[in-house]
């Protein structure tokens, strides 16, 4: 596979996840947007391995593999915080927790 079509399909991923996080005022939506946005990422971090460091190199496999656990651990507080707010307030939208501020 041609790497400008790996780049092209991150950008459109990532532009995706972007639109998702602004767009939307549900928390759940916002999360998904931003986990759609580091799987572009590592997209992007696979296809540039193939690119400039040839075949057989594993540097470009390795940094997703701490972008994912990253990714997994942040889905964990946020989920965790996400499930305190809804029991706070009984409600995901995100303008029902803009009064939050202090």
């Amino acid at each position: 596979m041609n790497p400008a079509h790996l780049q092209l399909l991150a950008a459109c991923l990532f532009s995706i996840g972007l639109v998702v996080v602004i767009t939307r005022r549900n928390i759940f939506f916002m999360l998904m947007g931003v986990e759609l946005m580091l799987n572009a990422i590592n997209l992007s971090f696979v296809g540039f391995s193939g690119q400039h460091s040839g075949e057989n190199s594993l540097i470009g496999h390795i940094v997703p593999l701490f972008i994912i656990g990253v990714a997994a651990a942040e889905a964990c507080v946020g989920l965790a915080m996400v499930i305190c707010l809804f029991r706070g307030r009984g409600s995901l939208d995100v303008d029902d927790y803009a009064a939050m501020k202090e």
